[in-house]
């Protein structure tokens, strides 16, 4: 169980939030004008984000013609924005580990130390919340500073529960999370993050969790893309998210280990 334990006096931050968020907020930016044809009914409300994104588009399409003359509609996989965008990809893949199932590998390019590198997706549960259920022999739940939790199943009651928090906070064409994480066909790429393996003796760990409230300034065109989502609509509160970032510089072909437990 990605079950983490670190003292609430710790000041937890391998980089500071303003990094992850210029992060996210780049690779959503590159994700959302890559789906720049699927934003019409969203843009439609947003007069002058539409002005600002076409100038965006505009630039990039130059720079995609003049670096590679691809065509200036032509549209790319999620996980090529991502290396466009940060210089490499993350995938699933079977683990190195033996009998560990599932892990997760920089597949192309390099992550150099201290780099956002992947996303734990998942329901957001404040301590008071109910999680019995969903919580039965479920490897997945991770535990913040504060006593957060994070259901990051993406099978059975724990997927039901996220799709159906996700459709209620729904608000017209604006989509407050992205969905697309429990299925096999990514959205956001870097969404990954839960099966992300413990580190052991052989194995040490080259990424390490760290927690970031999106803040309420965050562009809502590209919430569409954040993985998390709260149980309760009524609570006033940021959505807490928790990013994996890089301890070292990892090649390509290198798997992602964690540690699951921290001690600080």
């Amino acid at each position: 169980r990605t079950l983490r334990y670190v003292p609430e006096s710790s000041q937890d931050k391998i980089i500071a939030d303003e990094d992850v968020f210029e992060t996210l907020l780049k690779t959503f930016k590159a994700l959302f004008i890559n789906d720049f044809s699927r934003q019409a009914d969203i843009l439609a409300l947003l007069p002058e984000v539409k002005c600002r994104y076409l100038e965006l588009l505009t630039v990039e399409q130059k720079r995609s013609q003049v670096n590679s003359c691809t065509h200036a509609n032509q549209q790319f996989s999620p996980e090529e924005v991502l290396f466009s965008t940060l210089g490499f990809t993350v995938g699933r893949d079977r683990s190195s580990l033996v009998s560990a199932g599932t892990g997760v590998f920089v597949t192309k390019g390099f992550v150099p130390k201290g780099t956002v590198v992947s996303m734990y997706p998942g329901t957001v549960y404040r301590k008071h919340e109910p999680i019995f259920f969903q919580s039965l022999g479920n490897p997945f739940i991770f535990r913040c500073i504060d006593g957060v939790l994070i259901d990051g199943n993406d099978k059975g009651l724990s997927r039901s529960v996220y799709r159906s928090c996700s459709r209620r906070d729904q608000l017209g064409p604006f989509q407050m999370s992205d969905e697309s994480w429990l299925t096999a066909t990514l959205q956001n790429p870097l969404a990954v993050g839960q099966y992300v393996n413990n580190c052991s003796h052989e194995k040490a760990a080259n990424v390490c969790y760290q927690e970031f409230d999106v803040p309420g300034h965050f562009p809502v065109e590209l919430k569409q893309y954040l993985p998390n989502i709260v149980y309760s609509h009524d609570m006033e509160s940021h959505l807490r998210c928790v990013v994996l970032v890089s301890l070292r510089d990892i090649k390509q072909g290198e798997e992602l280990f964690s540690n699951y437990y921290t001690v600080v």
